[in-house]
């Protein structure tokens, strides 16, 4: 039986409190009347997640967690003690995230990124915000222009840090962010760069000559739309070009250089419009 995950587990047998539930082992664990349909039985296979209940026994439930053993997740905390704060993860028992675990001060209802673990001294589940030393770019197992899976844990001078694939650290920078991006947000991103020292440069959209090709259908599917004119040009500004074409000013510029080229628009001084 492992705690802090969902386990398959059989029903053992009924009790006033609820039903005991096996596994393979015979190790059993109580799935609390309250969670209960009704129509369990003996012999019945559950789905359940197992972890420690508010007087550090263990117990199942059919809850589904937001946040599993040796996973990140973005989580809101919900309470302040002198023993560290609580967060909110979805199940009955709030997590605890120590003070030794917390990178400064975690306030009250802000949200933060944290890694659950199993503390082996209690025996607990616990959470922790010092989540790098779960991280590593010295063997990367990415490469130039792979897509990727991001979970940004927080502000840089620079820009965003992001967790890669749940196994890096990598960086979003400020001037190639064009919405509005939170702690916790989880995105698809593209390795841009690695650098010789195992950095990891991150974007949001895929490699430049893909991307403009794509670019390329959508402004002229949009140029059609619109009687063939687009009231943009390369002097417009990041914030006006990403507002309506989902896009960076660079990805325009390269995308509008490449139709002219092609003989496909005219490019004014404030507009863009078909041949």
């Amino acid at each position: 039986m492992k705690i802090g995950e969902i386990n398959s587990l059989k029903v053992a047998r009924d009790t006033p409190h609820g039903l005991f539930l096996e596994d393979e082992e015979g190790d059993d664990v109580l799935l609390p009347g309250k969670y209960l349909k009704g129509d369990e039985k003996p012999g019945d296979t559950l789905e359940v997640f197992v972890y420690n209940d508010s007087e550090d026994r263990m117990v199942a439930t059919t809850e589904t967690p937001k946040i599993k053993l040796d996973q990140f997740a973005a989580l809101k905390v919900v309470d302040v003690t002198k023993n560290g704060v609580f967060l909110d993860w979805g199940l009955e028992k709030d997590l605890l995230v120590p003070f030794k675990e917390q990178n400064k001060k975690m306030q009250l209802g802000n949200t933060y990124v944290v890694r659950m673990y199993l503390d082996e001294d209690t025996d607990r589940l616990v959470a922790t915000a010092k989540v790098k030393k779960f991280l590593s770019n010295e063997l990367l197992e990415v490469q130039e222009k792979d897509e990727v899976q991001l979970l940004v844990f927080q502000q840089s001078d620079l820009g965003y840090e992001v967790i890669v694939d749940e196994k890096h650290t990598g960086l979003i920078f400020r001037n190639e962010v064009f919405a509005p991006i939170q702690i916790g947000d989880r995105l698809t991103g593209y390795i841009k760069k690695i650098r010789e020292d195992g950095k990891i440069d991150v974007s949001l959209q895929p490699e430049i000559t893909t991307h403009i090709q794509n670019c390329n259908d959508d402004i002229l599917k949009i140029l059609q739309a619109n009687d063939g004119v687009l009231k943009l040009s390369d002097k417009s500004s990041p914030e006006e070009i990403y507002e309506k074409l989902n896009i960076s000013k660079k990805a325009f510029k390269k995308s509008i250089g490449n139709l002219y080229k092609l003989g496909k628009i005219e490019i004014d001084n404030e507009f863009i419009r078909l041949k």
